[in-house]
């Protein structure tokens, strides 16, 4: 799971534009609400609800220090009797801004599901930004692992024993007639096989990447991305149950900063 986007926590405390919409408490603390709308939930590439919509709300309170810390919240259907529609998550971080164009930000995230608590978990994350350039990764511990399918073709939720780490590379810039070009190609490592072929062979890792303009109107940050990884369906199916939630997809967004 994965949860908020690097490109919006690394822009809760740095970004001007944001800066300029949040609600300013006193001088030293603000706050930033965003509700957002999205045609389907991608976390390191694998949809968190099927292909199917997620309405999701961030809250973020800040100090001038840049110290943060806020809630994060999705709808989510991982199928198979799973009873998780909700996930929140508990972040806190500092964003420590080196010079105009250079930036760090370190977070650490606390993720829970209502009615299935086996799929809480925690992270710790990192990302510099250097003239719009990201580099980033995070790791998480004691997290859920892949369900598996029995000789009875029934299915069996994981044991909660995975380690997992992700390292990233992106890019944001704006483009001409005010359109937000963001890139991104992340690399994820789960540590044992997870994922395995037709031929029944396994891998630990594999990697998503995405592209993504955005452009504000009428008030509106509306958004349009392209998401892929290099698991094929028979490799989503063995890990998630499903052979069509890990491949290519164009996923819209609409969401307001106030």
């Amino acid at each position: 799971m994965n949860a908020v986007s690097v490109f919006i926590l690394a822009g809760l405390a740095l970004s001007p534009v944001l800066s300029a919409q949040a609600v300013e408490l006193n001088d030293q603390f603000s706050l930033v609400i965003t509700p957002t709308l999205v045609s389907d939930y991608r976390a390191n590439g694998l949809s968190q609800t099927k292909g199917d919509p997620a309405a999701q709300l961030a809250i973020t309170l800040s100090h001038a220090s840049g110290l943060y810390a806020g809630i994060w919240t999705s709808n989510v259907n991982f199928g198979h009797g799973s009873k998780a529609r909700q996930e929140i998550e508990y972040y806190g971080g500092y964003a420590w801004q080196i010079s105009d164009s250079i930036s760090l930000d370190t977070f650490y995230t606390r993720y829970e599901f209502a009615r299935e608590s086996g799929y809480n978990q925690s992270d710790v994350q990192t990302v510099l930004d250097v003239y719009g350039v990201l580099l980033g990764g995070k790791y998480v511990t004691n997290m859920q692992g892949p369900g598996y399918e029995d000789e009875n073709g029934e299915f069996h939720k994981g044991k909660k024993d995975e380690d997992l780490s992700t390292f990233f590379i992106g890019y944001h810039t704006l483009l001409p007639a005010e359109f937000g070009l963001q890139v991104r190609y992340e690399y994820v490592d789960y540590k044992d096989d997870v994922f395995f072929s037709d031929s029944g062979k396994g891998r630990a890792d594999y990697t998503d990447w995405e592209i993504k303009l955005t452009r504000d109107f009428v008030g509106v940050s509306w958004g349009l991305s392209y998401i892929d990884t290099s698991l094929s369906k028979t490799e989503c199916q063995s890990y998630t149950g499903y052979d069509d939630v890990c491949g290519a997809t164009l996923l819209a967004s609409a969401s307001k900063t106030f």
